[in-house]
C-alpha cells in the first residue's frame, strides 16, 4: 500500500487519465476563477438536472428517489457508477462528481445517485429500519433496479461508505468473493462490482475520534434530547443540529471543510443542503454510528479494486481511518489530500474527480496494464500549488 498525496493536481490522474482528453477537459475546472476570490462564486451550485429519475422500492416498500445521468456525448456506458451519499446529506453533494464525470469518454460513465431513506427526496423510514443493514439492502436495491447488468463502481461517502462495507459483508458475491453466478451468470475473479471508492470515512470506532465537546452547547433542546448520543460523537449531533436550522454558519464551515479560505458558496451550499432532510428524521441514525464496527467485512473488498480518500483536516472521520480501513483491506490504494475537511469531495473535487477517474479506468482496463487486484499500486506525488 502506498500514499498518493493530491492537492490542486498538475497531473491530472495520471497518465492513463491524461492519455484519454475527456479527463483534462473535465478536470479544467482546477483552474476556474470566480468573483472576489471565491472560485465557486459563478457555479450554479444546486440540483443538477437528471436525465432520468426514478424511484425504487426497497425491500420493505420505502420509496428511494433515485437519478440517473448518461454519457454527455449520448454513447453506450461502459460502467455504472452508483454513488452513496453521507449522513445528513443527499443526492446534490455530488454535484461536482456528477457535473464532472458525464464528459468523460474512456470509459462512459453513466452515473446513479439516490438519497438514503429519511434523507432528501426519498420516503420516510422509522427507528427499526434506520440501520446500517437496512441501508445496505437498499442499495441492492438500487443496484438491481437501475444497474442490473454489466461492470458497477461503487462510491460511498462517510454513511455511504460504511453502507458498501454492510454491502460486501451481506453480498460478497458482488464483490467477486467465491465467483458465485450472479444474475444468471458467473462473476468471475472481480465481480460485478469492479470498483470500490470509501471517501471520508470509518470501519469502526467512530466515538474514539472527531471534534471536541465544546462545541455542543448543553443548553440546545435538541442537544438536551440526544445527550447520551452527544457523549461519543458530538460532531454527528452537531450536524443533526444543522440540519435543524440551530447551527451557526461557522459551525458548518468548521465541520466540514479543512481550509480556512473555503468558498462562502460552498458553505451556503451545504446549508441548503442541510436544510432538506428534518431532525426528526434524522436523531434516530445516530445510534447507528455507534454500533458500527465492519472491519471484518473489509475482507470482502480485497477481491476489488479500492480506493481510500481522506482529508487530513477531516474534524469528523480523522485521515487515522482512512489508513486502516487501508491498511486493512491490504490491496487499497490511500489517498491524502491535504487540507480537505469532512465534505472532500466538494471542498477538493477536482483532487477526487482525478482518483475516481482513475479507479474508473483500472476498472475497466483502460490505460492501465493493472489487471487484477493484489497489485503493488503506483506512488503518484502530484505537484502542490496554492490555492
Amino acid at each position: 500500500m502506498s500514499v498518493v498525496n493530491r492537492r490542486l493536481l498538475g497531473v491530472v490522474g495520471g497518465l492513463g487519465a491524461v492519455a484519454t482528453g475527456a479527463a483534462a477537459t473535465a478536470l479544467a475546472v482546477g483552474s476556474r476563477r470566480g468573483t472576489h476570490g471565491d472560485p465557486y462564486a459563478d457555479e450554479a451550485l444546486g440540483r443538477l438536472a437528471p436525465d432520468r429519475t426514478t424511484t425504487v422500492a426497497a425491500d420493505d416498500g420505502t420509496p428511494l428517489h433515485v437519478e440517473e445521468i448518461e454519457p454527455l456525448d449520448g454513447g453506450k456506458p461502459d460502467v455504472t457508477l452508483i454513488g452513496v451519499h453521507g449522513f445528513a446529506l443527499s443526492v446534490p453533494s455530488w454535484h461536482f462528481q456528477r457535473r464532472d464525470l458525464a464528459s468523460l469518454t474512456l470509459p462512459r460513465v453513466r452515473q446513479v445517485y439516490y438519497d438514503h431513506r429519511s434523507h432528501g427526496s426519498s420516503g420516510r423510514a422509522d427507528a427499526d429500519t434506520s440501520t446500517i443493514e437496512q441501508l445496505a439492502s437498499d442499495v441492492h436495491a438500487v443496484l438491481r433496479a437501475v444497474a442490473p447488468n454489466g461492470p458497477v463502481v461503487l462510491a460511498g461517502h462517510s454513511l455511504g461508505g460504511m453502507t458498501i462495507m454492510e454491502l460486501a459483508q451481506q453480498q460478497p458475491e458482488l464483490f467477486g468473493v467465491g465467483g458465485e453466478q450472479v444474475n444468471g451468470s458467473k462473476a468471475g475473479k472481480h465481480g460485478r462490482v469492479r470498483g470500490v471508492s470509501l471517501i471520508a470515512t470509518a470501519a469502526g470506532e467512530v466515538a474514539s475520534t472527531g471534534v471536541s465537546r465544546p462545541l455542543l452547547s448543553r443548553y440546545n433542546p435538541l442537544t438536551r434530547g440526544v445527550s447520551g448520543l452527544a457523549d461519543w460523537q458530538p460532531g454527528l449531533v452537531e450536524f443533526v443540529r444543522a440540519a435543524g436550522g440551530q447551527l451557526t454558519r461557522q459551525a458548518v464551515r468548521r465541520l466540514a471543510f479543512g481550509s480556512a479560505d473555503v468558498s462562502p458558496s460552498l458553505v451556503d451550499f451545504m446549508l441548503r443542503m442541510l436544510g432538506e432532510t428534518p431532525v426528526r428524521d434524522l436523531v434516530s441514525f445516530i445510534g447507528a454510528f455507534g454500533e458500527h464496527h465492519r472491519y471484518t467485512a473489509l475482507a470482502a473488498l480485497s477481491h476489488t479494486r479500492v480506493q481510500v480518500i481522506g482529508g487530513d483536516a477531516d474534524m469528523l472521520t480523522p485521515f487515522s481511518h482512512s489508513e486502516r480501513i487501508a491498511e486493512e483491506v491490504g490491496n487499497a490504494e490511500l489517498i491524502r489530500v491535504h487540507g480537505a475537511g469532512h465534505m472532500v469531495h466538494l471542498e477538493y473535487p477536482e483532487e477526487v474527480n482525478s482518483s475516481l477517474i482513475d479507479l474508473l479506468q483500472r476498472s475497466c482496463e483502460v490505460g492501465s496494464d493493472e489487471t487484477g487486484t493484489g497489485r503493488s499500486v503506483r506512488e503518484r506525488v502530484t505537484g502542490w500549488f496554492g490555492r
